[in-house]
């Protein structure tokens, strides 16, 4: 990122790379934007203000090293958190990215990258314009449910890990809750139910952004748990 503005950061990741929900992933969803592609560079620590941290040391080598960022025109409202997009560039180069921050860039539709993301499309043009949309994230791999260090039966908020597909909403049903009950989104992209599931098994819904749903059960949660389900969002 430059140090005149501060950029979006979202994580970034190569077809390979990317977690998801079984498939090569890269299935269009929504709106294509325009804009240039930036070196932040935008790293896991040491680099920029990240929105959607911390992540644990799992996710980050499930995820990958390519790194980029939005602009809060377009993920401020923290739905972005760990989505897939798919860049591709005026000179004929594509990737797929994995958000994890926001920020204000130099223009709505511009993205910055991690060195790791930029070296694997530029080829020297400038301006380097590009195209990105959100799409399918590639990949096999389940929902991970990171719980705050401050969570408990009476106030709990978590993050969703590695979606296939872009989250539109959170539910739970616990022993507060006997039917599903929508949890609130904050901008660093945690759900969180201000009254706390209680003490006992509960069970997420997850639903993507293309209305597909999964159902993911546990035992319960302690404080800073991260906890591996066993499926993803369907296409």
């Amino acid at each position: 990122m430059r140090p005149s503005a501060l950029i979006l950061t979202a994580i970034i990741s190569l077809a390979c790379a990317c977690g998801g929900g079984g498939g090569p992933g890269g299935i269009a969803l929504g709106d294509t934007h325009s804009g240039q592609y930036h070196l932040g560079p935008v790293e896991w620590t040491g680099s920029f203000w990240n929105a959607c941290a911390p992540y644990p040391s799992q996710i980050q080598s499930l995820e990958g090293q390519l790194l980029g960022g939005l602009s809060n025109e377009l993920a401020s409202s923290g739905n972005a958190c760990d989505a897939c997009l798919k860049i591709s560039t005026g000179a004929g180069k594509e990737i797929i990215v994995r958000a994890v921050t926001y920020g204000v860039a130099n223009a709505p539709g511009d993205v910055d990258l991690s060195q790791a993301a930029f070296d694997a499309i530029h080829q020297g043009e400038y301006p380097r314009s590009m195209t990105w949309q959100f799409v399918t994230c590639p990949g096999s791999g389940p929902l991970y449910f990171q719980f705050q260090t401050q969570a408990n039966p009476d106030w709990t908020s978590l993050w969703p890990r590695n979606p296939h597909i872009p989250i539109q909403k959170v539910e739970v049903q616990s022993p507060r809750h006997s039917s599903f009950t929508p949890m609130q989104l904050g901008t660093d992209g945690t759900f969180t139910d201000n009254g706390g599931f209680g003490s006992g098994s509960f069970t997420l819904r997850v639903t993507g952004i293309n209305g597909q749903s999964v159902d993911q059960s546990f035992s319960g949660f302690s404080s800073g748990d991260l906890l591996t389900g066993n499926a993803n969002i369907p296409e």
